[in-house]
């Protein structure tokens, strides 16, 4: 595929997501298969479309003084000239005079002569003058939104709960490149074997500190190796990885899973368990549990019965103190994974965050029931929003006097994250400039017997 391909596709992609709000990761893994790319063009396009996607307000606001005056600009030409402006600001590797080449003559096959010089015109203006400065920007809460391109309203929660440092930190860190991670299935090879068989195929890899299954690519496609076509491996972010190892697990166990696809976490918790006892699955959405199973049957394990049901009303389905352990990795606004799919950003509103606490605080009443004493309970979710992590936890403990924080949970964390500054009375905050991986809160409750006292 040519770089003039690459660059249409990727403006069809930006068109799609920006103004359609597709999800950026699915609609670009499907034009990657769908055109069975090289590494060499598959890299381009997914640089193209997330560095566009993540840069998009800088870009916005960095070309405004060239379309001052413009009564109507279409959404193509608009994103042609997003993607065209990052890559002459971000990319070195493409010179610009072949960046505003390309982008005149997709110009002039997507509209006409007219459009094609416009376009023209506002590339070589930032070319000459360089982009508009935010310099001039006195509110540092606005400066930092339009610097690393979030919405103010997010910025402002941000430096509320977490101060203008860590805020500056996890906003510059969701614009980079979130490195591949992968867990090797322990019940058909050690890590050990799984490292040497890839770097003799000339991957490198590195052990994460935050799992013992847990593996980090920096060089090579995993997806297509015979590793993860045969099940040996599956792709996980260490930071998820964390929860089936928090688990206190032991073989045998009867575990409930409430929220579960797509399955990463639920089949790091058999594979825990060694395969051994018994692990039911819940999804809202029938097709998603099935993505459960499918995973479960890809990695080779038998403990998993997945199916769908609102979670919210599984005290239809089973008796009180049922499972030794639960988890309830809750349905959340997703802002801690906006370095793999910076679209969230920008669909996101505030109040969602508050509706989905509503959901939070339901799951959390409906499936503690469901626990038996002296059982545990790992609360996560993947934002780093302490209205639905810390004070949802707390809100919790303060309605159940039978629950309390497992005061084990920070001794048996991993090594690396026993002095996070992430850590509260109420769990563990990572956050995605600290590890290299998502933005994720988990939590390890216990629930207390009869006599025991918090």
């Amino acid at each position: 595929m040519s770089k003039y391909v690459v660059r249409e596709t990727a403006l069809h992609l930006l068109t799609r997501i920006g103004e359609q709000g597709g999800f950026s990761h699915v609609l670009l893994d499907q034009e990657i298969n769908k055109h069975d790319l090289s590494k060499k063009d598959g890299g381009l396009l997914t640089e193209i479309v997330y560095g566009t996607l993540q840069r998009r307000d800088l870009i916005d606001y960095s070309i405004q003084p060239f379309i001052a005056g413009q009564k109507k600009i279409k959404p193509w030409v608009r994103w042609l000239l997003y993607m065209s402006v990052y890559q002459m600001l971000f990319l070195e590797r493409v010179p610009d005079h072949a960046i505003i080449h390309e982008a005149v003559e997709i110009s002039k096959k997507r509209g006409h002569k007219g459009i094609a010089s416009f376009v023209n015109g506002v590339l070589r203006n930032v070319q000459r003058k360089g982009p508009q400065s935010t310099d001039h920007i006195e509110d540092p809460v606005q400066r930092l939104a339009i610097e690393t391109s979030h919405p103010e309203w997010l910025v402002k929660r941000w430096v509320d709960q977490y101060g203008m440092e860590v805020t500056r930190n996890m906003c510059e860190a969701n614009n980079h490149h979130l490195p591949m991670s992968v867990r090797v299935q322990p019940l058909r090879l050690s890590r050990n074997e799984a490292i040497a068989r890839l770097e003799d195929d000339g991957f490198q890899v590195e052990e994460s500190p935050l799992s013992p299954q847990g593996l980090i690519i920096t060089e090579g496609q995993i997806l297509k190796h015979p590793l993860f076509i045969e099940g040996m491996l599956t792709v996980q972010d260490q930071s998820s990885m964390l929860v089936a190892e928090m688990m206190d697990l032991e073989k045998g166990m009867n575990v409930l899973d409430a929220c579960s696809a797509p399955g990463g976490k639920t089949t790091h918790i058999a594979e825990k368990m060694e395969d051994e006892g018994q692990i039911t699955a819940y999804d809202l959405h029938e097709k998603k549990a099935k993505l459960v199973n499918k995973k479960a049957k890809q990695l080779q394990l038998t403990s998993i019965s997945a199916s769908q049901a609102d979670s919210r009303k599984l005290d239809e389905k089973h008796e009180p103190e049922t499972f030794d352990r639960i988890l309830l990795d809750a349905p959340c606004s997703g802002l801690g994974v906006l370095r793999g799919k910076p679209d969230i950003k920008y669909h996101k509103k505030e109040q969602d965050i508050f509706a989905l606490r509503n959901i939070q605080d339901e799951l959390f009443e409906k499936v503690a029931p469901l626990l038996k004493q002296g059982g545990k309970m790992v609360y996560s979710t993947c934002t780093v929003d302490r209205h639905e992590n810390e004070e949802a936890v707390r809100h919790f403990l303060e309605h159940h006097s039978d629950f309390r924080v497992d005061p084990t949970f920070i001794e048996e964390l991993p090594e690396a994250l026993k002095d996070s500054a992430g850590m509260s009375e109420y769990g563990l905050q990572l956050f995605p400039h600290q590890w290299d991986t998502d933005g994720f809160f988990l939590t390890r409750l216990e629930k207390l017997g009869a006599n025991e006292e918090k």
